[in-house]
């Protein structure tokens, strides 16, 4: 069946006024300020008074569960469908993480593909925090020319004490084989990087860059709100050109220490004359937020949720003062952007249906459509995976 949306506020991410949407065969058919429908063959969905924004990108998500710095009991659970639906995301990438070993990349393929089957769109990245990076196929090349789902190599770990420590030539070499792979295939090939609290911050990267022919967009560092002197340097990277990625998942203990709030650390990079489009957040949902002391031991331990990601974008609205229209790219069209997702993080006829409907002065989301199909609506679940 044909669905529309009729007179709704529709963000591209750009406020493009009011309008009706038509959704056909997945995708967006038409934007126009009014489209005659038949109600016997449409759907159709008065959007009075609401907000139409696109789907949520998380491109950090331990879909198979992470942590274990505290031994196999602080071992966290994996991804559920009905978290991504709560928190408004449609597409999500799945990485590993610190545990390379009880955490393989079969599992993370596997449950990619299951999440896929209950409705959304889920991409993985290649590897975990060490080098050398342990792949699929025994080459990150391959992995991401045959395998479908994989898009680039990550997360790397550097500037971390549970990194690999790894050399400005090893760094280059696994940028290098996720550049060739992605042109190969057409897909972005990107390395995530994952920032620790070493003073070396984001040095090797820029090494990287800065001796080789390696276009610095060829990393996404995350992580990069983890301390005020990492934030400092973030924005100097973003300045250059690089992307810079936000996580949203936090605690009050670690806010309480040197980490920035998202929202805020946002509203510091734009009044620092970074660029929008160079700025993404990501949740690093169901990873574990561990906190060590000066000596490197774990005294605390929690998870990281993919609903902190929206809460974040719209904090960064309502609380920074930052338009609408450019806290929603962060987790929408400059994702989709860095990861070369041609049909994704925009409201434009021939890309996928992945919408949001947010409502009222506090922007809550009130029903999430994924590739054409309602996963939710305020007051009716629809049966798609389990809901609380």
């Amino acid at each position: 069946m044909l669905k529309t949306i009729k007179n709704v506020s529709v963000y591209l991410p750009n406020f493009a006024g009011v309008k009706d949407v038509l959704i056909a065969d997945g995708r967006i058919a038409a934007i126009e300020d009014n489209i005659e429908i038949n109600e016997e063959w449409c759907e159709v969905t008065d959007g009075s008074g609401k907000k139409l924004i696109p789907g949520l990108i998380d491109s950090h998500v331990h879909i198979t569960g992470g942590g274990g710095e505290g031994s196999f009991k602080t071992r966290t659970p994996e991804l559920m469908l009905s978290d991504c639906i709560a928190g408004g995301i449609t597409t999500v990438v799945g990485v590993i993480g610190t545990d390379g070993t009880t955490r393989t990349m079969t599992n993370l393929i596997a449950k990619a593909k299951g999440l896929k089957e209950e409705g959304i769109t889920v991409y993985c990245q290649t590897g975990s925090y060490q080098v050398p990076v342990k792949t699929l196929t025994g080459s990150i090349e391959k992995d991401i020319i045959l395998i479908e789902e994989i898009i680039g190599a990550g997360e790397i770990a550097i500037s971390d004490h549970r990194s690999s420590q790894p050399t400005r030539e090893e760094l280059a070499r696994i940028a290098s084989d996720a550049r060739v792979g992605g042109i190969l295939s057409g897909k972005a090939g990107v390395v995530n990087v994952h920032l620790g609290d070493s003073p070396d911050r984001l040095k090797l990267i820029e090494e990287v860059v800065d001796t080789t022919d390696i276009p610095i967009t060829q990393f996404v560092p995350t992580h990069i709100n983890r301390n005020e002197a990492l934030l400092d340097a973030g924005i100097a990277f973003a300045k250059r050109g690089g992307y810079v990625d936000f996580t949203t998942s936090t605690t009050k203990e670690i806010l309480a220490g040197d980490e920035t709030k998202c929202s805020r650390g946002l509203k510091r990079m734009l009044d620092a004359g970074v660029p929008i489009e160079q700025i993404t957040f990501t949740s690093d949902g169901q990873g574990s937020l561990p906190e060590f002391d000066k000596k490197g031991n774990l005294i605390g331990l929690k998870i990281g949720r993919v609903t902190s990601l929206y809460k974040e974008v719209r904090d960064a609205a309502l609380e920074e003062g930052i338009p609408f229209e450019d806290a929603i790219k962060v987790a929408t069209s400059n994702v989709a952007d860095a990861y070369k997702f041609s049909s994704k993080g925009r409201i434009e006829p021939g890309y996928d249906a992945d919408l949001l409907l947010v409502g009222g002065e506090s922007l809550e989301i009130e029903a999430v459509m994924a590739k054409g199909q309602w996963m939710m609506k305020k007051n009716e679940l629809l049966v798609k995976g389990t809901f609380e």
